[in-house]
């Protein structure tokens, strides 16, 4: 047997990687035999970590993702709204009256840049309407 080297150290040094590679694998939170992770609830705000045309970017994204939400619920609230409106003939003027309302403050948003005589002619009925269904709640 005097041909034959016995390999001690190499195998060692090898169970101990092997050792320190199983360590690794536990579950989250544990930490390996005799060493200690801090752990805390208090989660990390990336967004601080981020530079600020990052930041701003982000935040663009995030109040964009907001506008198209609030977008579709409205959307979602006109339908219904014109369903209701849609559903049955007005019984009174003020009914009318709600109904013309609504028309001429879609028609006036439709005309983002438009003529501005145009926007002041919907205003004015608005305001008779206005004006005139708080006069006499009769008809």
């Amino acid at each position: 047997m005097e041909g034959r080297a016995r390999p001690a150290r190499p195998v060692r040094a090898l169970l101990a990687a092997i050792a320190a590679a199983y360590a690794l694998l536990r579950a989250p939170g544990q930490a390996p035999a005799g060493k200690r992770f801090p752990m805390t609830h208090k989660p990390i705000d990336l967004d601080q970590r981020r530079g600020h045309s990052a930041q701003r970017a982000t935040e663009s994204r995030r109040l964009l993702s907001q506008v198209e939400a609030h977008e579709t619920k409205l959307q979602r609230l006109r339908a219904e709204a014109e369903e209701q409106l849609l559903a049955l003939p007005a019984a009174t003027w003020d009914e009318a009256a709600v109904k013309a309302k609504y028309l001429l403050r879609l028609y006036g948003e439709t005309l983002a840049g438009g003529d501005a005589r145009t926007k002041q002619l919907i205003a004015a009925v608005l305001e008779d309407f206005e004006r005139l269904s708080g006069a006499d709640g009769t008809e």
